[in-house]
C-alpha cells in the first residue's frame, strides 16, 4: 500500500501559491499544537524534509468533524 504525505504548506494553506488549507490555523499555532502532542508528530523524508502522514492528518479531521479534542487520548483510542 502507498503511503501518502503532507508538507506543512498543504495542511495549513498557502495563500500567496492558491493552496487551501486542510486545518486553518497559522503555522505558529500548528507547530505548538505538535508540540503539545494535540496534533501528529511529522516524519522525516529526507534530511531536510519532514511531512505528516496523510492518514494521521484525515484522524484529526475526523476528530474534529466529531466535535472531540483534537488531542488523542493517552490510551492511544481515538
Amino acid at each position: 500500500m502507498e503511503q501518502k504525505f503532507y508538507r506543512i504548506r498543504q495542511i495549513i494553506g498557502d495563500p500567496k501559491k492558491g493552496i487551501p488549507p486542510i486545518i486553518p490555523v497559522s503555522r505558529a499555532s500548528w507547530y505548538k499544537a505538535v508540540a503539545e502532542g494535540r496534533f501528529p508528530k511529522p516524519v522525516r523524508l529526507t534530511e531536510k524534509t519532514s511531512a505528516w502522514r496523510a492518514a494521521d492528518i484525515q484522524e484529526l479531521v475526523e476528530r474534529f468533524d466529531k466535535g472531540m479534542n483534537a488531542a488523542p487520548k493517552k490510551d492511544g483510542a481515538a
